[in-house]
């Protein structure tokens, strides 16, 4: 297990200007040694100006912990699983994170995702849904992030596995093996556990990682407010 627990963090961003630097803060402060890797589909707000503004300068602040390892991907033609695939290939480290641009970190153990890790093939964390600032009652997809610890959740709602890519976790080796569906246009998080979990794998839902989720116009995961 690595003692410093090094992490590379994927974050798929379009117009994001509003949240991405509130989700790189976060990972900057609970993540001590970390490589972010962006993956935008043509942004044409002041999102990749916001994400330059955190990156680190070796010569400058090496040491500074207000800055870190950012690189920027540019994805043409998007898919959620075409840039996930594209954003695990030029990771660093062997532990991989996948977090939503307009999510914000709360609660984290990194030592128990390490442990985790070596017996699942992924992980994937609590959200609380933020809208307008305000907390939201947990009805419709929210009801899935419960409190209790569940192994390979089944989704009744859904009629199928349930897994969510807003905060997950996985071991690079895993996913260069199974990689994401590149043709679906969502829910390819939902369709990779049903693979992985199909193969006789183990997905675990973690309550102890925590993020508040903030409402975006065009989040899938959004309808149904309320």
């Amino acid at each position: 297990m690595s003692k410093d627990r090094s992490f590379s963090v994927l974050i798929r961003t379009k117009n994001e200007e509003r949240w991405i630097g509130h989700a790189i803060q976060s990972i900057i402060d609970f993540i001590p040694k970390n490589e972010i890797i962006i993956i935008d589909n043509n942004s044409s707000d002041e999102t990749l100006s916001i994400v330059s503004s955190f990156k680190k300068d070796p010569s400058y602040n090496d040491k500074d912990s207000n800055y870190t390892s950012i690189s920027v991907l540019n994805i043409q033609e998007y898919t959620p699983g075409k840039a996930i695939n594209m954003g695990v290939e030029k990771a660093s480290f062997e532990n991989i994170m996948i977090m939503s641009s307009h999510c914000v970190l709360k609660k984290i153990n990194l030592t128990n995702i390490e442990k985790e890790l070596i017996k699942f093939d992924a992980i994937f964390g609590n959200q609380i849904p933020i809208y307008n600032g305000k907390k939201i009652q947990k009805r419709y997809v929210w009801s899935h992030f419960a409190e209790n610890q569940e192994i390979n959740m089944f989704s009744e709602m859904e009629n199928r596995y349930f897994f969510h890519n807003a905060i997950s976790f996985f071991k690079k080796d895993t996913l260069i093996k199974n990689k994401f569906n590149e043709f679906l246009t969502g829910k390819e998080d939902r369709y990779w556990a049903r693979d992985i979990i199909e193969k006789g794998g183990k997905i675990l839902y973690s309550p102890e990682i925590l993020v508040d989720h903030h409402y975006t116009k065009n989040g899938n995961t959004w309808k149904g407010i309320g």
